[in-house]
């Protein structure tokens, strides 16, 4: 504060006309003066365009402000959708072709120094992990049934043969496993929630040879399973399945129920994997789609190879 303020007693009377309308002290007010000193300069006040100017910088530091922080915004937004899953975007959701959710399938590791089920070297073809460890997975979202794994994961052989419908062909079918060697049989069965059911059935034999001699000889060929399962009597070969899912060293022989099937159609596959044979069926009221068929067949067939 100035000495005007301070020493009121000092203090020039001030003209009325040189009161301002906005309560400003224009030009005319006169300079104080103090004995012993020089009288003090008015101060003008600033331009009128100085003024302006600062309103103007104000301003467009107002407008620099609210722009840098749409620059933050903007580039959060662009990071945060490209973290995003293309499904996870409203208007970029890639619609479903049909596949289960499985969970991640990794191989149970070899004991050190076996070689896999496959490999040169395996002339038996023997699977050295447990087999019950290979057995696919039930998808997300599916109901497990507890009883198609039998006991401890190894399902009796009675279990197995209950799927197939002729009393006379299941002990044939019986009769053929025992001379074959059939050793034990690892399983898993579950339903999605539309509908579908499916089991899985790992046979395993001696060696490789007598799994591929069964197979191939006594049931499975190119026109139909040798041994049908219940609910379905007449088959064709699938022969739009992709050949990308037939793996070198796996004989394979997808089927599936021609018209007119009934309530149910059934689709079945079998394939041969080293000392090992997969039996898949699925059955689904109205239709069993294809694409989870195949990708079901595909991941079991990878598990076992």
């Amino acid at each position: 504060m100035t000495e005007q303020t301070q020493r009121p007693a000092l203090r020039q009377p001030v003209p009325q006309d040189a009161v301002a309308s906005e309560g400003m002290v224009s030009e005319a007010v006169a300079p104080e003066t103090v004995p012993g000193r020089s009288p003090l300069p008015a101060v003008p006040p600033p331009p009128a365009a100085v003024r302006k100017d600062r309103r103007a910088l104000r301003a467009a530091l107002r407008w620099t402000a609210v722009a840098a922080v749409f620059c933050l915004v903007g580039a959060g937004t662009a990071y945060g959708i490209s973290r995003m899953e293309r499904t996870d975007l409203p208007g970029l959701a890639t619609a479903s072709d049909g596949r289960w959710d499985y969970p991640e399938l990794v191989r149970p590791p070899l004991p050190p120094g076996s070689p896999g089920p496959l490999e040169a070297g395996n002339h038996a073809g023997t699977h050295y992990t447990d087999l019950r460890a290979l057995v696919l997975p039930a998808p997300r979202g599916a109901t497990v049934e507890p009883g198609a794994r039998g006991t401890d994961g190894w399902v009796p052989v009675k279990d197995f043969l209950a799927d197939y419908a002729d009393v006379e062909k299941r002990r044939e079918l019986a009769q053929k496993l025992t001379d074959h060697g059939l050793r034990h049989i690892a399983g898993r069965g579950w339903t999605t929630p539309d509908g579908t059911r499916t089991t899985i059935r790992l046979l395993r034999f001696g060696t490789a040879a007598v799994s591929e001699t069964l197979l191939a000889g006594d049931l499975a060929n190119t026109g139909a399973p040798a041994y049908p399962v219940r609910g379905a009597e007449y088959y064709a070969l699938d022969e739009t399945f992709p050949p990308g899912a037939h793996m070198k060293g796996v004989t394979l022989f997808p089927y599936t129920e021609t018209e007119p099937y009934g309530a149910e159609q059934v689709r079945q596959a079998y394939f041969s994997a080293g000392d090992t044979i997969a039996v898949i069926t699925q059955t689904r009221k109205g239709g069993v789609d294809a694409v989870p068929f195949r990708q079901t067949v595909t991941l079991q067939t990878e598990l076992l190879s």
